[in-house]
């Protein structure tokens, strides 16, 4: 939302660059404050899908507009943290001018002490190596969370869809241009599940799979009547898994389609065999056995989901 001198409010460039600059004023006189033109504020709620039933909270909220506009424009609530006192007294009245100031709040909080577990959307604008510091916070967050970071991305953490803006008025950072990245939580499938199925209404067979994680994208093994096969790799997009895995049977291969919804310590969804005219399809449901680490790229850095064993 702004850059300063001191490294505290370096973290924080809060979610806007474009339009001229202008300098804060009450206490803040080395704090440089660039508002985000608002082409950038709509694509960013745009991607995120806002709506009615979002709260959304913004680190590093500036003048406020993201969450005032998220407010007005989609019914959402939510609040935005900032260090500036001065930004926030501007955003806590633009919110009651707007008339959202019930649905839009702005508060002065350090943005790595902030709860962020009430969020369905998080918006931010930080220096690469603050997305990094923030980014095992954001993976514990409830799968399904959105996260729209504005012109630095999260790393290894790849988006789940980018957007690039020409915006010829923008002067700093890459002029011109505004880079938008949308993240999705992933649920967290790594370890070993385990499940039956009962091919062509026989004895249910035992499947045992053994899921590797890295943020969204994962790949592994299942084991099927003791021989093991290896999964193609594939992505969990929030609670939502699907995959394929192709089964020998005697000089020919069935395919099998898994989909599902991951909740807590269980997947429950379907699997469809086969194609055509013989497909079949039946519930499917995994229990997990063993928890195991999500992985976070080359640091080696590891995320436990809560209550793991």
């Amino acid at each position: 939302m702004r850059l300063a001198t001191m490294m505290q409010r370096i973290f924080v460039l809060g979610l806007a660059l474009l339009a001229p600059v202008t300098t804060a004023q009450e206490g803040q006189g080395d704090v440089v404050y660039v508002p985000t033109p608002q082409i950038v504020v709509d694509e960013m709620l745009r991607m995120a899908k806002v709506g009615p039933g979002d709260y959304l909270i913004d680190l590093g909220s500036g003048d406020g507009r993201i969450v005032i506009t998220a407010a007005k424009k989609h019914g959402a609530r939510g609040f935005g943290v900032d260090l500036d006192t001065y930004l926030l007294k501007v955003a806590n009245a633009a919110a009651v001018k707007e008339g959202v100031a019930d649905r839009a709040r702005f508060i002065e909080q350090n943005l790595f002490e902030t709860d962020l577990s009430p969020a369905t959307v998080i918006t931010s604008y930080l220096l690469p190596e603050m997305n990094q510091k923030l980014r095992p916070k954001l993976l514990q967050l409830k799968p399904g969370t959105r996260v729209v970071a504005h012109d630095y991305g999260m790393g290894e953490w790849d988006p789940d869809e980018e957007r690039t803006l020409l915006v010829p008025e923008k002067v700093v950072g890459d002029p011109g241009k505004s880079y938008i990245f949308f993240y999705i939580v992933p649920a967290r499938v790594a370890g070993r599940w385990e499940s039956e199925i009962a091919t062509g209404g026989g004895k249910p067979v035992p499947y045992q799979f053994t899921f590797e994680q890295t943020f969204q994208r994962v790949h592994g093994t299942a084991r099927v009547g003791g021989r093991e096969l290896r999964l193609p790799q594939f992505r969990v997009a929030g609670e939502s898994i699907a995959f394929n895995l192709t089964v020998p049977a005697g000089s020919n291969s069935v395919t099998h389609r898994f989909s599902g919804w991951v909740k807590g310590d269980a997947i429950e969804g379907t699997v469809a065999l086969g194609d055509g005219s013989g497909k079949q399809v039946m519930p499917w449901r995994a229990k997990l056995v063993e928890r195991g680490q999500m992985q976070m790229g080359a640091t080696g850095a590891t995320v436990v989901a809560d209550g793991a064993r």
